[in-house]
């Protein structure tokens, strides 16, 4: 036999553990054909068309993101991209920059992030400042707020008079006039306005998200929502636009889009249409078995679902609550704890979300919850339950995602209801944001109830891990450093959060590795054993060997898909 490949002189995490004795892994026809020493896989594969001396790195099964938003990343960074820009001088002068940089009618991109702004709701005044004659719409990092200026708000025919929508809500200023934040449903009352992305824009978008995540060793994903949502469309015809034409090289998968709409009544117009869209897309070589439901919203705007009241913060500067830059944050008022009977959204009604998941699990989907607030687990689970009990032959593999604020009551029902934990462990720390706007709203009980990672694994439940991105960096040792950390090298000097929730590096990269992939359906991956599929990532170091403290740096000096290199060092071209 003659391999393709053979990787040598290293140390081989199998997806689930470094293996004890191997150092080396061949590759063949896209497929691993030996793992072992180097001088057992040499005896076994002969020669090979190219070696990767691993000099001591780790070789490890691609990572599989579980949760992301790839067309939103990708068409982000081709715009007025704000992910990576922190503070609001800073915010400011990258829209003004981008705003001379282009004719466009329309100025749009994302990527802002609550915490840099007082109260953490930007102004349409700061916007008017820079792009006053133009509307301007930018989606915040976790896609649940925008920020629009004047000349978009009136475009959309938006003032005082103009009421919330039922699942989401308007700032506004003492006079009731929009004060330029949108949340949730309100994002649609100005995004209906703006220009069509294109199937070249969704195409641009998808491609340059793939090129991204390749370059930090992921190799497959979940597009976590398709349908229309926050101004984009459904992004399904890109992902079959790309298949086609051979360029989608991740194993990519992705998620229906469940309506906030959906009623009792066209649940079955619903499911029939699902099943239509996944016959159409696994024609096209897309696979879409996930449906995704988004149960509530995030505690930051309130929109969370929360099994009591939210608090009333109040800025008083008690030290207690002081941010890592050292601002003071908000707690509860002293004079009441309880903000009225605020508990967030549902944008389901329970009985509704139930016989959605009931429908959907009998039609052979897997279910993708988006739960944030303790009640929307609480839900979620109840969900499940009911379609555990109505279809008791369907295998489906339930998952929910991102999991803030878990009421430790319903810790063992993942385990027992076989619901994986969909982990974005990136957040799992004490940053800005957490102490500035969410701890304030939520209170010290609810707040030790965050990210209980190493409670719902010792009480048995699966885990896979996502990013989110581009809510979040879909770098993931970034999210792996906090996992096992419960901090971020950003805030040295605060505390970590809830670090007895921490969990180990074998468990944390078999989650991102082995996990994930089970996750996606992709049976064949996540693992590094004879027969396996060769998506394979080398890292820049052992990070078994690293102290915890440095799991941040590690990186990606190579990936490859079914045996075909997708990213050496180097940006991969490639064109739609």
């Amino acid at each position: 036999m003659s391999a393709d490949w053979i990787f040598h002189s290293g140390r081989i995490f199998d997806g689930q553990q470094v293996h004890p004795t191997a150092t080396a892994v061949a590759v063949t026809d896209g497929r691993i054909t030996a793992v072992g020493t180097d001088a057992q896989v040499r005896e076994a594969a002969g020669t090979a068309a190219e070696t990767v001396d691993l000099a001591g790195r780790l070789l490890t099964p691609g990572f599989t993101d579980a949760h992301v938003h790839a067309v939103y990343g990708g068409v982000e960074r081709l715009g007025c991209d704000l992910s990576d820009v922190s503070g609001l001088d800073a915010v400011l002068a990258c829209v003004a920059d981008y705003a001379a940089a282009t004719e466009k009618s329309w100025i749009t991109g994302g990527g802002w992030h609550k915490a840099d702004f007082p109260g953490g709701y930007p102004t349409r005044n700061l916007l008017d400042r820079i792009v006053p004659d133009r509307p301007v719409y930018l989606i915040n990092a976790d896609h649940h707020s925008a920020w629009v200026n004047t000349r978009a708000l009136e475009l959309a025919g938006m003032d005082a008079a103009t009421p919330d929508p039922a699942d989401g809500w308007i700032e506004r200023g003492t006079d009731g006039f929009p004060t330029g934040t949108l949340h949730e449903g309100a994002m649609d009352l100005v995004n209906e306005f703006l220009p069509p992305l294109t199937e070249e824009d969704l195409c641009g978008g998808l491609l340059e998200a793939q090129r991204y995540l390749h370059s930090v060793g992921v190799t497959g994903w979940q597009e976590a929502i398709l349908g229309s949502y926050a101004g984009y469309p459904d992004a399904s015809s890109a992902y079959r636009t790309l298949a086609g034409r051979g360029l989608l090289t991740g194993r990519a998968t992705g998620a229906l889009w469940v309506p906030r709409s959906t009623t009792s009544e066209n649940i079955a117009e619903l499911v029939a249409g699902f099943e239509e869209r996944r016959r159409d897309n696994s024609a096209a070589g897309f696979v879409t078995t996930s449906a995704k439901i988004m149960v509530d919203g995030v505690p930051e705007n309130r929109t969370a679902a929360m099994l009591d009241p939210y608090l009333r913060p109040c800025r008083c500067g008690n030290p207690d609550g002081r941010d890592p830059s050292g601002g003071s944050a908000g707690h509860a008022a002293a004079d009441q704890d309880a903000d009225g009977d605020d508990r967030g959204l549902l944008y389901l009604p329970k009985e509704v979300l139930t016989e959605t998941a009931v429908a959907l699990d009998a039609a052979g989907f897997d279910l993708h919850l988006h739960v944030i607030g303790d009640r929307a687990v609480r839900d979620g689970l109840d969900a499940v339950e009911h379609a555990r009990r109505s279809n008791p032959h369907t295998r489906g593999r339930h998952h929910m995602a991102h999991l803030q604020i878990i009421h430790p009551e319903d810790i063992a029902r993942f385990a027992a209801l076989g619901v994986t934990v969909n982990a974005q462990a990136l957040w799992a720390c004490n940053d800005n944001q957490m102490l500035q706007l969410t701890v304030p709203l939520i209170g010290a009980e609810r707040a030790a109830w965050q990210y209980p990672f190493g409670s719902l694994l010792a009480a048995g439940a699966t885990m896979a891990m996502g990013s989110d991105w581009p809510v979040s960096t879909p770098d993931p040792w970034q999210a792996i450093h906090v996992a096992v950390n419960r901090s971020y090298p950003a805030y040295p000097d605060v505390p970590p959060l809830l670090p007895e929730q921490a969990i180990s590096l074998q468990t944390a990269l078999s989650s991102y590795t082995a996990g994930s992939a089970w996750l996606n359906r992709n049976d064949d991956g996540g693992a590094i054993a004879v027969g396996k599929t060769a998506d394979l990532v080398v890292l820049n170091a052992d990070p078994f060997r690293l102290d915890p403290g440095e799991l941040h740096t590690v990186g990606t000096d190579f990936t490859m898909v079914a045996g075909i290199p997708v990213y050496t060092g180097q940006p991969q071209e490639a064109k739609a």
